[in-house]
């Protein structure tokens, strides 16, 4: 009878001390230590716990704790009102028999960033493809102020909750910056010092990922089948639609953010006209799931690049200046947005252009205007709005060139004109109108009807405004049988 007593207690132990482990409360990755709210807002809190436990929270800048239920499952969240306090804050979160203490809170303005190699691009560079500056920037990473989070490559055929792999944040230094994206940290650390506040920023990007790995499978499936029944996830995983999404994307919704910055589409580049649909549709899930109505979503264009050794692609889809067409149109259909131009430093030899410094800058020349209120600041570049034919030739007119108009450091080139037989030929340019048109002619060309600006894989973009933003590849016509007569 002892004996039996002795086993039944010591199962009972056994019981209590699984129960007791598997009651612990759970905190999503992205919540720790050192991590970085958004400053001045309701921000979005949650865990897990046992089912229909109390959660009980209190931080250190709050008044009195805030209570709140899990639910059947053992899930529970809350919304926090942060301040714009500077110091520091702590927060505990108790319930279910357990306790954390997260410390080193700042409230800030916080950021995420995803998209492919060029997003991910470190400061260190990759092999043989520097990143500019880098070694300056190192030099001066060491900022409190400005916090980084990383997640590691994942995928999985259905969403999860919490993250497989990631590095935790942690504030900048050149140990924790040296692999850290150098667009998103350029971007963070001007801001930083910009405003003077705390900045977060959540980088999520794996190179060589398609648009369609970074959907929802609610989203996607608008445009294509999403079936997983029997996909080898461990094959190809980053170009598996869907996949990035579910473990990359889904466990850091619904944090809160100030904004987004998306670098992807080198990738896409094949399919231009689906592109069109799916980036915008990409942006409206994201923001429907975040639930913080439309957060700014800045982008950018992909650089010219000689993708292979022909440069002659003029109609034909591997002619890279399609997908730049459907990225720049893509802006009409996603509210609250902007994008980035790179048409004057790509690289030739290499996809991933090493001036990634600049193409922060204009990421943060769109934040500043149209997130922060700066409208001082010019953020957008000479955009085509409409042509008149005249003098035998053809007069653009172009939107965003404020009071001061268009420059070309030299004289303009990569222009092209055509008439009705739909043959481009190459196009004297030149800047007219007190510099606010630009006037494109050419004496093979008498009657000219439509004009193509760096319509090519490769090539280095000439037509500025005065603040040096410049202008996207452009067509003035929407001819699907054009040629261009080599010259």
């Amino acid at each position: 009878m002892g004996r039996l007593r002795l086993v039944l207690y010591t199962v009972v132990c056994i019981w209590v001390s699984i129960q007791s482990t598997n009651a612990q409360i759970k905190l999503p990755e992205l919540f720790s230590s050192n991590m970085v709210l958004q400053r001045n807002t309701q921000v979005a809190v949650w865990g897990w716990a046992n089912a229909n436990a109390n959660v009980t929270i209190n931080a250190s800048w709050m008044e009195s704790p805030i209570e709140v239920k899990a639910d059947n499952n053992g899930s529970w969240s809350t919304k926090l009102t942060t301040t714009n306090a500077r110091e520091p804050q702590s927060m505990e979160i108790k319930g279910s028999g357990s306790s954390i203490i997260l410390e080193n809170i700042l409230f800030g303005e916080v950021w995420l960033c995803s998209g492919q190699s060029n997003m991910e691009q470190s400061l260190k560079g990759y092999t043989g493809q520097p990143t500019y500056g880098a070694l300056s920037a190192l030099s001066n990473a060491s900022n409190p102020k400005l916090r980084v989070f990383s997640v590691e490559h994942h995928g999985s055929k259905t969403p999860l909750d919490h993250l497989d792999g990631y590095r935790p944040w942690q504030e900048a230094s050149p140990e924790s910056i040296r692999d850290f994206s150098a667009i998103a940290y350029f971007f963070g650390q001007q801001l930083q010092e910009i405003l003077d506040v705390p900045v977060g920023l959540i980088l999520t990007s794996w190179g060589g990922t398609e648009i369609q790995s970074w959907m929802a499978k609610d989203a996607l499936e608008m445009y294509q089948t999403v079936d997983m029944k029997d996909v080898d996830i461990s094959q190809n995983t980053k170009h598996i639609p869907t996949v990035l999404f579910n473990a990359m994307i889904n466990p850091l919704v619904p944090y809160t953010i100030k904004g987004m910055l998306w670098y992807q589409g080198e990738s896409n580049r094949l399919e231009p006209q689906l592109y069109r649909q799916l980036l915008p549709a990409m942006v409206k899930d994201w923001r429907a799931k975040w639930g913080q109505g439309d957060f700014p979503f800045y982008y950018v264009q992909v650089a010219p690049y000689l993708y292979d050794k022909r440069n002659d692609y003029f109609q034909e889809v591997e002619n890279s200046a399609f997908i730049r067409e459907a990225q720049l149109e893509s802006l009409e259909d996603i509210p609250n947005a902007g994008m980035a131009i790179t048409m004057d430093i790509g690289e030739s030899h290499t996809i991933h252009p090493p001036k990634k410094k600049e193409v922060a800058d204009r990421l943060l020349y769109m934040a500043l205007n149209q997130t922060y209120g700066q409208t001082a600041i010019d953020h957008l570049g000479p955009t085509y709005s409409s042509l008149a034919i005249k003098d035998g030739g053809i007069v653009l007119n172009f939107d965003h060139i404020g009071d001061t108009g268009l420059f070309a450091y030299d004289k303009l080139e990569g222009f092209e004109i055509a008439g009705e037989d739909r043959k481009f030929y190459t196009a004297e340019a030149k800047i007219v109108g007190n510099h606010k048109q630009v006037f494109v002619k050419s004496p093979k060309v008498p009657k000219p009807m439509a004009v193509r600006y760096a319509w090519r894989n490769w090539i280095v973009g000439t037509l500025y405004d005065v603040n040096l933003l410049p202008a996207s590849s452009f067509r003035t016509d929407d001819w699907d049988n054009a040629t261009r007569v080599e010259e």
